[in-house]
Parts: C-alpha cells; structure tokens; sequence
C-alpha cells in the first residue's frame, strides 16, 4: 500500500518545495493538492464536513502552479490534484495545463477530479449546480481526446468544438490517471462510469468507508469490472497502526494523510511522525 500526503497551499503554510522534498526523503509516494477559485460571501451550499467553512479554503492557492514547484525539486515523487473542480475550468485550456505537468515532471501527474459542492463558485464560473455531474463527464472525455489525438475534436452538450491540435501530450498515454471524487454511492458510480479510479473520503457523517468498500466491489462487477481492479485512494483515515492494518486487509491503493497549513517546522514534525508509522 501507497501513503500520500494532502495539504492546502497557503501563503503562510510551508512551501511545496520544502514539502515535496522531505516527502521524497521519508517515503511518501504522493502529493495531493485541492483546489478553490474563489468561495462567495454568500454560500448557498453547506460544507459536505459540516460545520463552519475553514480559513484554507479561502486562502489555497492553485495547485498546477504549486505541482509544478513539487514536481521540480523531486525525482519519483507523484504530483496530484485533489481535487480539481473542472466544471469551473475551461476544458481546453485545463488540458493543456495538466498535460504540461505530465510533460514537465516526467509523467508523474494524477488527476484527481470532482464535480465541486459549492453552488455559487460553480455559478461564478458559468456552470449550473445541477448540470456539474454531467459537465465534469463531457470535459473529461473531451480532454481524454485532447491529450491522445494529433487532431482533436468535440462536440457535446456542454463541450463543444471543431478539429483542433495542442500541444504537449503527456507522457501518460492516454492521458493521466483520472482518480473521481464523490461520495458513496454517486461518486462511486460515477468512477465506475468514466474514471480510473475512486477517491473517496475515510469517513463523512452518513458512512465510515471501510463499511461500505464491499459494497463498491458489488458495484464494480455490476460495471463488468473485476471486483478489486479499480484503484481506491483514500483521503483522510487516522494515521493509525491499526486503522492502517484494516485498510491494508480491505487492498486499497493509497491512503492520504491531510497535513494542516502549517509552517514548515510542525509540519516537518508531523511527516516525521507519520514516516516512523507507515515504515
């Protein structure tokens, strides 16, 4: 089993540079990084943790640019979104981002992707609240053509335009790991629709996952998958011995530790912590 490692980005966190490196030192495979454009004053859309909305999510910066950083200063360290809210993204220009990150960091890019919970960001950006599902589908399948295809083209509901040719391709072929975000069972449905693998959360206040990752494997032979093939990356179990032994039984891929956007010498005492737990 994988150990990744998330954190929101901030301008008083510790930097991607400082943190990709010692990640690398101490075994981490991963880096995952969120995203938010912006959050409205105004929230029509309750925070799916509950609660009072957290000052990181205001202050994060964009991931490509802090990937980029991670990727540039490491060798086998893997570089993620997690997520990327791309019905707020132009599909064109974000395919071009993120296939110059496979490009630069050797192909080592994994793209976490989800539909986004915030109602007025998704309208901010032109998409609407109940169509996001259906935007993230189209936009992915058409960056999946931009990235394997000399000669793109496209044209759906919400996607739509003629022959075109851009440049770089991703070392990945054809195109990096597209890792869905979503709760069970929508999110998980929807992995199994159009993603490479699922990204779910350890726990949210309807489930714990490791109860319900039975009924994903159901699920998978349901979409003629073999049960157990689609790779799971969790976010956010305890780093524990023991909650790391049950998800090492249950064969997921990666778990994903969440790092607060702290400065860099409590959070290097956090990784060290965490190293001495997943040796």
């Amino acid at each position: 089993m994988k150990f990744g490692v998330a954190i929101f980005f901030t301008d008083y966190s510790i930097k991607p540079t400082v943190l990709a490196r010692a990640l690398e030192d101490r075994g981490f495979d991963s880096l995952w990084c969120p995203e938010h454009s912006h959050i409205p004053v105004s929230r029509m859309s309750e925070w799916p943790q509950q609660g009072e909305l957290p000052q990181k999510y205001y202050d994060v910066m964009d991931p490509f640019v802090t990937l980029s950083q991670a990727a540039a200063v490491t060798d086998n360290l893997k570089v993620a979104t997690g997520i990327c809210l791309v019905p707020q993204r132009d599909p064109i220009q974000t395919a071009k981002e993120a296939a110059s990150l496979d490009s630069l960091s050797g192909g080592r890019f994994l793209m976490g992707v989800g539909s986004g919970w915030n109602q007025d960001e998704l309208a901010h950006h032109g998409t609407e609240f109940k169509s996001r599902h259906k935007v993230l589908r189209e936009r992915i399948e058409a960056m999946r053509i931009i990235w394997s295809q000399e000669v793109a083209e496209y044209h759906g509901a919400f996607v739509d335009f003629n022959e075109m040719k851009t440049w770089p391709k991703p070392v990945q072929q054809p195109g990096p790991p597209i890792y869905v975000g979503g709760e069970f069972p929508y999110g998980a449905r929807r992995t199994l629709a159009f993603g490479d693998g699922w990204l779910p959360h350890a726990k949210r206040p309807k489930y714990d996952l490791l109860d319900i990752l039975p009924q994903f494997r159901q699920m998978e032979a349901e979409h003629d998958r073999d049960p157990g093939s689609t790779p799971i990356s969790v976010f956010g179990p305890d780093p524990d011995a023991d909650v790391i032994a049950r998800y090492r039984e249950s064969d997921v891929e990666r778990l994903i530790f969440n790092l607060a956007p702290e400065g860099e010498d409590s959070a290097l005492t956090t990784l060290d912590a965490w190293a001495k737990l997943i040796a």
